[in-house]
């Protein structure tokens, strides 16, 4: 191709100034190399809430990345999911910094989140802190805001930062490194402390103003403000069920002899990944079984199993599980759907938005779902409904049901822990049974790894073998079932008789030869592709482990396929002379 001249284009020395060009049409003009931070900071909007983060030009980037040419930016707020991280994470680090000041012979475990908005954190060492002690720690935190000090950030060589760790005695992230692939890390440095932490952080300390220490337990919890309300600490209720439910799976990994992600793969990688996965499947299996006889204990008086959990814990395999358990002891379970005791589709209650929600309390018969229960419970036949989802019509089964004598009702649903459910129903004739993912084994001590990252990777494996959805499209719908999860599930989890964890500990290194094909293909520039490069990130750090090993009856199967539960149906296996709906 020849060259043509052309008066308007011109070959010159790039400027002085660059444009941000924002998503309603705004555009700032500055300096060429200036941090994006100098950009959105002159915003009106810059403090409601807080700008934590940017993406340019479709990445996630940190707000002391330098614009080097014209940018279209969009900001990321601690009301987003990217910009709560940020801000959780760098406040993790805080806490860490005055921590090792005030107390440098103890060692700081960052264990698990809680619902209203907090991570239970442990002290190894030393006795558990006293309120004083707390109080002092909070009051460093303080101070550390109030100076507004950088967090430096460093990218050092892989042996170097092996190096500093083995020299402070951070053991827990040699182990981790001894396995990373990439021959550098980035570093974070604040004051004269230095750290390793999965993910971006704040510029500086001066960004962290929301934040409280609560006495919890034998530990205590690092309190941070929700999505929803960014610069609020919220209430933070007792929640006892959920610590002993955390404390029971910190017993099997003390049993399993894996700390961290660090021992995992070190046992991945000496071939005990076998024994990991055997012990970790007994130990659900002795709690099912637990559970099992803990109703048939109370078969007298229980009449009505109710099992609630977020999505993608494992409600339908655990339910198989329970039921076989019952089997075992003689008690018949029957299952009764609470997706067929919806309301006419007309009548589903509206959200905020507008549209029908789907997820409300209200979307349910309440009055019919009672009354059949109670009719059941009594002995009487009862011709149940069932849910047209296609017509979005209630429909009444073509025979009639009547329970047998000890037969126990195993009712799956959203809102099996929602007080409002069965108002009028006896307690004692109820069991309530919450189960989700609750902890994950984490990277070390200060870099956990959210639940919901886990149950999601599981929900975009099982989405892509089943529905044939991308996953960017799971990731998509992610965000509002979260939504519903923390409208209706969430506040209810400490209503339960028990608890069932449904993680394992192996299933992320289990889980990453089949997510990570689906979360490739995820294309950049979309909002999906910032997640999905989240999760890949996380994934790298698990030794990969061959699915084939898994037994045909665990929680992992029912997202990973090929599972022995697939055809189990309850009513099938139940005493013979039932009339069940169709």
């Amino acid at each position: 191709m020849k060259p043509v001249s052309d008066p308007e284009i011109q070959l010159v020395q790039p400027g002085p100034t660059v444009e941000v060009h924002l998503p309603d049409g705004r555009v700032l003009r500055g300096p060429r190399n200036a941090p994006v931070e100098r950009f959105l900071r002159v915003l009106p909007e810059a403090d409601d809430p807080p700008i934590v983060g940017a993406v340019i030009n479709g990445e996630l980037r940190e707000l002391t990345y330098p614009i080097k040419m014209d940018a279209a930016v969009r900001p990321v707020t601690m009301g987003d999911p990217d910009g709560a991280l940020i801000y959780r994470r760098s406040l993790v680090f805080l806490l860490e910094t005055a921590f090792e000041q005030r107390f440098p012979n103890a060692v700081l475990q960052v264990d698990h989140s809680v619902s209203s908005g907090g991570y239970y954190c442990q002290v190894v060492n030393r006795p558990p802190l006293t309120e004083d002690e707390l109080q002092a720690l909070e009051d460093d935190m303080r101070r550390l805001v109030e100076e507004d000090l950088p967090f430096v950030r460093q990218e050092v060589p892989l042996a170097e930062a092996i190096e500093y760790f083995k020299a402070t005695g951070k053991n827990d992230k040699v182990r981790l490194l001894a396995h990373r692939q990439k021959n550098y890390l980035t570093l974070y440095q604040l004051k004269d402390f230095r750290d390793y932490h999965h993910g971006y952080m704040t510029p500086s300390t001066g960004y962290l103003r929301w934040f409280k220490l609560t006495k919890t337990g034998e530990g205590f919890t690092l309190r941070y403000p929700r999505r929803h309300a960014p610069k609020k600490i919220l209430p933070m209720p007792e929640y006892p069920k959920l610590l002993a439910a955390f404390r029971r799976y910190g017993d099997w990994l003390t049993r399993l002899g894996i700390a961290d992600v660090g021992a995992l793969n070190d046992a991945i990688q000496t071939q005990r990944g076998d024994e990991i996965i055997l012990v970790s499947e007994a130990l659900h299996e002795q709690h099912v079984s637990e559970i099992a006889g803990q109703i048939a204990n109370r078969a007298d008086q229980v009449r009505v199993v109710l099992i609630a959990g977020p999505s993608s814990s494992g409600k339908t395999t655990f339910s198989k599980r329970l039921a076989i358990q019952l089997l075992a002891r003689g008690i018949a379970p029957f299952a009764l759907a609470m997706d067929d005791f919806f309301v006419d589709r007309e009548k589903t209650p509206l959200g905020v938005d507008g549209k029908p929600d789907f997820e409300s309390l209200t979307a349910l018969n309440l009055e019919r779902l009672e009354n059949d229960l109670r009719r059941l419970i009594a002995g009487e036949s009862v011709r149940l409904p069932h849910y047209n989802f296609l017509s979005g019509k209630s429909e009444e089964a073509e025979q009639e049901t009547q329970l047998q004598s000890g037969e126990i009702i195993i009712m799956e649903g959203i809102h099996g822990l929602n007080p409002g459910l069965l108002p009028r129903l006896a307690g004692e004739k109820t069991y309530r049974i919450y189960i989700s993912a609750l902890t994950q084994l984490n990277l070390d001590r200060h870099n956990r790894i959210s639940t919901t990252d886990t149950r999601l990777i599981r929900r975009i494996v099982r989405d892509a073998r089943e529905r044939g959805y991308t996953a960017a499209q799971t990731i998509n719908r992610w965000e509002s079932v979260r939504r519903g999860e923390k409208n209706y599930i969430f506040p209810y989890q400490e209503n339960a008789d028990v608890m069932f964890n449904s993680a394992l500990v192996y299933e992320l290194a289990a889980l990453r030869p089949l997510a990570e094909p689906v979360l490739r293909q995820v294309q950049n520039n979309t909002p999906e592709y910032i997640e999905a490069k989240r999760l890949l990130a996380l994934l790298e750090w698990f030794l990969p482990l061959d699915s084939d090993r898994i037994p045909d009856n665990s929680i992992l199967r029912e997202f990973i396929g090929h599972s022995i539960l697939s055809g189990f149906r309850l009513w099938e296996h139940t005493m013979n002379n039932h009339n069940h709906p169709a």
